[in-house]
C-alpha cells in the first residue's frame, strides 16, 4: 500500500523509490533516441553495486527538443525535493539552442549541451577535441577515430557505448580536457553556448556523478 505525504495524498512507488537515493536521483531528459540514452544508461549500469543503492540515473529519451524543459519540469514535479533535473541535447541545427538552455536555467534545470554534437564530448575520451562547426563533420570524423581506437564500427545505438569509451578511452582526462576548453571560452567572456564551438557542458554532469561515486 502506498504511503501518504503530509497533505494526505498517496505517494507513488516512483516517489518512494526516489527518496532512497541519498547521493542523488538524476533525471536526464534528452531529445535523442540512442546515443545520449545509451551513454547515460551505461553510466548507471557501471556504478558499483553499493553506489546503485544510493544514486540513480533515469534517462527519458525521444522528447521533442522544444519540449525538453517542460517535460523535465513535469517529471520533477512528482518529487522535486529528491530529483536533480538535466536536459541533454546538441546544438546541431536547433535554431533556439541558446534560448532552451536559458529557459532551463531559469527553471532550475541544468543543461548538458554539446556544440555541435554529443560526439565532441566523446572525442575527449581519446585525448583530443578537434575543431568542428557542423555535426555531420564531427560525427563522420569521430566515427573514423572510434574505429581506429576501438576496432569497432561506431554506432549511435550501441548499448555498450559507455563501457567501450571508458575501456578504450580515459574519462578522467576527458573531463579535464573538456573543462579546460569550457573555461577557456569563459575566460574570453564567451558564455553563449552556440558560440562555444567544439565544446560541451556534459562533463559537469559526469564529473558530479563521478565525485559522488568516489566520495
Amino acid at each position: 500500500m502506498a504511503k501518504c505525504d503530509r497533505t494526505g495524498k498517496r505517494k507513488t512507488r516512483e516517489q518512494q523509490n526516489a527518496r532512497k537515493f541519498e547521493l542523488g536521483y538524476y533525471l536526464v531528459v534528452t531529445d535523442t533516441e540512442a546515443t545520449e540514452r545509451y551513454y547515460f544508461e551505461g553510466l548507471q549500469k557501471s556504478l558499483p553495486d553499493e553506489v546503485k543503492e544510493k544514486l540513480h540515473i533515469e534517462v527519458i529519451p525521444k522528447i521533442k527538443t522544444w519540449d525538453l524543459v517542460s517535460k523535465c519540469q513535469d517529471l520533477l514535479a512528482l518529487d522535486p525535493q529528491y530529483r536533480k533535473g538535466w536536459i541533454v541535447f546538441d546544438r546541431d541545427e536547433v535554431p533556439n539552442f541558446d534560448d532552451i538552455i536559458s529557459q532551463a536555467e531559469r527553471k532550475g534545470i541544468r543543461a548538458g549541451w554539446s556544440n555541435p554534437c554529443f560526439e565532441i564530448w566523446l572525442y575527449a575520451y581519446f585525448g583530443e577535441i578537434p575543431e568542428f562547426e557542423e555535426s555531420t563533420d564531427c560525427c563522420a570524423r569521430f566515427g573514423r577515430t572510434y574505429q581506429t581506437k576501438t576496432g569497432r564500427k561506431y554506432s549511435k545505438s550501441d548499448e555498450k557505448l559507455y563501457t567501450i569509451m571508458c575501456d578504450k578511452g580515459n574519462e578522467d582526462n576527458a573531463i579535464k580536457l573538456t573543462e579546460r576548453k569550457y573555461n577557456a571560452f569563459r575566460t574570453l567572456m564567451i558564455t553563449t553556448p552556440s558560440k562555444m564551438t567544439s565544446c560541451s557542458s556534459v562533463f559537469l554532469l559526469v564529473q558530479e556523478i563521478q565525485e559522488k561515486v568516489n566520495q
